[in-house]
């Protein structure tokens, strides 16, 4: 029998919403303020899956410029009704502090690839909005309920308010429909009607080790939601050695045989001295990724994991499924002579035009103009991809000519605008061209270097840079031929690109590390760099323990 080996979806790929379509199963996952919005993965046997479309492309579904840190896209809601694909997202623009200043919308789709309509506005109520279509052709949003008092706790409770697909807009009064346990922070809702109960799937716990799903159920909704009784439906709180933490957060999918599966978020935490870590579970610099569990139903009528409440690492897929493999999304090494970016790779909070990011001013590279630093939360030079294993190589091959210590670009690993680490090509007054490499820590800066960059010869015109992942560490390198590599003389931490550390100083961090290609120029000159290629190659994934 085929198994599901989890995680499913490798590296930063939160709060999944599954469906099947026919055949075809769907996941969307949260981007927050990577652009495009949305990642929406397809697969025809739970076990394999291809990154398929970002439904949110245009600045009409979407505009995130501003939004901080781990604000933009949370927790997106993908449904499917009577021919037409519903997804409802929540864009975040304040974060920290009482308030979440947040707004939800509405696109449809006849095709899951697009278009998308024009979206449409719902309500600035709370967050983690779904959208659920009963039998009877009436449809519902339900929401996380935000509560600014500072007298009150802020998860109020699951709020329910009637959707009319008509008028365009959300009809009668809200109501609250259930308040979630005594672990509380109470979100992520998805509804669903199984054998006649109304199912309601809730996050709990908050988003770190203690995170977990819970159940309650009613006859209808106007009645008050039961919650199972017992332990969560899912959770690894109790498990601190399970290879897998932070389960929870998941959406419920039947297969056409009949079996039930349930998509969560969950994290592979690496270890390392607990003197020095926040959680002696660990760190976790790839971020949330996706997960999927076998479901039964148990006498009572409610819904169990099988084999437990902690998840497995591996799932028998479903019977019925005949294996489907996928050719490749993206290559090893991307030459950049395509017309497109390949798919794994975005940018921050808008989409780069031709006038900052282009295939074509420059044939057989990518051409970045320069633009605001790595710590703007508007427009950024700077196109990356997630890390998916602990264990990975990243290299480019880039053209340069910096005229200003203002100016530069090159190899990031990034996680948000206060902490990131990158290895550039700068000027210098004394050297001229020279090698830097700097650390950005909680927003505080520091040169490798300092006064004693590396020189670049006059005669090069390219600059080979790559980076090196190995475990809860990273180093950078440099080359002038691609084959006699220089070490920058410093280790970097993984765990610094982690949730639980800067959560720890700042009390907001939703994403995961990305690795990438950016160029600077403070000047406002937009000189460009030009990358030959980009090349990352997952050397020994060892992150499933």
């Amino acid at each position: 029998m085929m198994k599901i080996k989890n995680p499913v979806l490798k590296g930063f790929h939160p709060d999944p919403c599954m469906i099947r379509v026919g055949d075809t199963y769907y996941i969307a996952s949260s981007t927050f303020e990577w652009w495009p919005g949305v990642r929406i993965h397809e697969s025809k046997d739970l076990v394999n899956w291809h990154l398929l479309t970002y439904p949110l492309s245009e600045k009409r579904l979407l505009d995130m410029t501003g939004d901080p840190d781990s604000g933009g896209v949370w927790a997106p809601d993908l449904s499917y009704d009577n021919g037409t694909f519903y997804l409802v997202y929540t864009d975040a623009k304040v974060t920290n502090g009482a308030f979440k200043d947040c707004a939800n919308y509405l696109t449809t789709a006849k095709d899951i690839r697009g278009p998308w309509s024009d979206p449409i506005f719902l309500n600035t109520a709370g967050f983690d909005a779904s959208l659920f279509h009963d039998d009877d052709g009436r449809k519902y949003l339900v929401n996380q309920y935000w509560d600014p008092r500072p007298y009150r706790h802020p998860f109020y409770g699951i709020m329910c308010t009637e959707f009319s697909e008509e008028k365009g807009c959300l009809i009668g009064e809200p109501r609250v429909i259930y308040k979630g346990t005594a672990d509380r922070l109470a979100e992520g809702p998805h509804l669903y009607k199984v054998n006649g109960f109304y199912y309601l799937f809730v996050a709990q716990g908050g988003t770190g080790y203690a995170h977990q799903s819970r159940v309650a159920r009613a006859r209808s909704l106007r009645d008050t939601f039961e919650t199972q009784p017992g332990t969560p439906l899912l959770t690894t709180l109790d498990a601190p050695c399970h290879p897998f933490q932070k389960a929870g957060h998941g959406s419920l999918v039947q297969t056409p045989a009949g079996e039930w599966y349930f998509a969560h978020l969950m994290a592979r935490p690496l270890h390392r001295d607990t003197e020095s870590s926040i959680d002696p579970r660990g760190w976790c610099p790839l971020g949330r990724e996706t997960a999927i569990q076998k479901l039964v139903w148990d006498a009572e009528g409610w819904p169990q994991i099988v084999g437990g409440h902690n998840g497995a690492v591996e799932v028998d897929a479903p019977a019925d499924a005949a294996e489907h493999k996928w050719e490749p999304d993206y290559p090893e090494k991307d030459d950049f002579d395509g017309e497109k970016l390949n798919p794994h790779f975005q940018s921050l909070r808008t989409p780069l035009d031709e006038s900052i990011c282009s295939l074509r001013d420059r044939p057989g590279h990518l051409r970045l103009y320069g633009h605001f630093s790595l710590a703007s939360a508007f427009t950024q030079a700077h196109i990356a991809r997630r890390w998916q294993s602990f264990h990975f190589e990243a290299e480019v091959k880039m053209a340069y000519e910096p005229r200003s210590f203002q100016q530069f670009a090159g190899l990031c690993c990034y996680y948000d605008t206060g902490n990131w680490t990158c290895i550039e090509m700068t000027w210098h007054e004394t050297y001229g061209r020279v090698i830097d490499v700097v650390n950005t820590d909680l927003g505080r800066s520091e040169s490798v270097y300092e006064e004693h960059p590396a020189p670049v010869p006059d005669h090069a015109e390219y600059v080979y840079f790559k980076v090196s992942a190995d475990g809860i560490r990273y180093r950078y390198f440099y080359s002038f031929d691609g084959t006699e590599w220089t070490a920058v003389p410093r280790i970097f931490d993984s765990a610094r690109l982690s949730d639980e550390y800067i959560a720890a100083a700042r009390g907001v961090a939703f994403t995961g590390a990305f690795v990438g290609m950016f160029n600077v120029d403070g000047q406002g000159t937009r000189i460009p760099a030009d990358f030959d290629y980009f090349r990352y190659r997952e050397t020994d994934d060892l992150s499933t323990r």
